[in-house]
């Protein structure tokens, strides 16, 4: 009986130890990130001889490594491509720190990320294609790094994705139509980049967004005339790009915005003083398929 009861008490030692544990491939890409990131030099560092469990901005829920979150902890660095073998990851903050070189391979092995938040770093080179695979993130923000070359098409594939903000960087091409596909998206950034061209027709599609800011490019033509479907839009800036039109702000409710920024030298329209009506919107395709799904 006593045997019996040692052992029932054993195992109640030995509980909580196993669950604190991660496996080996978790806790190695955590020490890759930590010495390739100069972790002695970080302001909150780990003790690497604590369990996982204890180390600063680390969560651990039954036995795998579920968040990362270094924000301002002077992280120096490239990020180490055995960062995809954190499988259950669904949160990654690394913003606000010193982080170089390029986006890794392996980021995109991570399948059950939500929220990626890597603005204001020094990260370079081009987003890869294959980051549409990442089909569950509903945040990606990239905003202020060396980030080059085009938009991705395959961030259309992303459908649950409702923040995307790739301002400030050095993109250049055009606006993939692709991102007409985001349905979900509620803000969309791509200020102050190399973007040119037309904006897509399809991100009229995109009737759940309340930001979308396109200053500071090179966008020419005209505002398509489907964004008389963004009812929902609040902050609206397109100002300092090369549009050659701008008749069809006249079909948007400008009454809906906060904040309203675009630049025409040959038609001052005062578009507040237009007296527009929000249900305009219910008489159109778009607007009646959204209502029976």
């Amino acid at each position: 009986m006593k045997k019996l009861l040692a052992f029932f008490a054993l195992c109640l030692v030995m509980t909580p130890l196993a669950l604190a544990k991660v496996p080996k491939a978790e806790k190695k890409a955590l020490l890759d990130l930590y010495e390739s990131t100069n972790g002695d030099h970080w302001i909150k560092k780990w003790n690497l001889n604590a369990q996982v469990s204890d180390w600063y901005g680390v969560k651990v829920e039954e036995g795998h490594v579920i968040e990362i979150n270094l924000f301002r902890n002077n992280l120096m660095g490239a990020l180490p491509n055995s960062l995809g073998a954190l499988k259950h990851l669904t949160k990654l903050n690394l913003a606000f720190n010193n982080i170089t070189g390029e986006l890794p391979e392996g980021i995109v092995l991570l399948s059950n990320l939500e929220v990626l938040k890597l603005e204001m770093n020094k990260i370079k080179g081009e987003i890869p294609e294959s980051i549409g695979a990442m089909e569950n993130l509903q945040e990606l923000s990239l905003f202020n790094n060396f980030l080059s070359g085009n938009i991705p098409e395959g961030l259309g594939n992303i459908s649950n994705l409702k923040i995307l903000n790739l301002s400030s960087n050095s993109l250049s091409g055009e606006i993939p139509s692709t991102l007409g596909d985001l349905v979900q998206l509620e803000s969309l950034g791509l200020f102050e980049n190399d973007l040119y061209g037309f904006i897509p027709r399809e991100m009229g599609n995109l009737v759940k967004m309340k930001e979308l800011v396109l200053a500071n490019n090179r966008l020419t033509g005209a505002i398509p005339e489907e964004f008389g479907q963004l009812a929902s839009l609040e902050v609206f800036q397109i100002q300092n790009n090369q549009f050659n039109s701008f008749e069809n702000l006249k079909m948007m409710d400008s009454h809906q915005f906060l904040v309203f920024d675009y630049d025409d030298d040959n038609n001052k329209n005062d578009f507040k003083d237009i007296n527009f009506s929000k249900t305009r919107m219910a008489d159109t395709k778009f607007e009646d398929d959204i209502d029976n799904d």
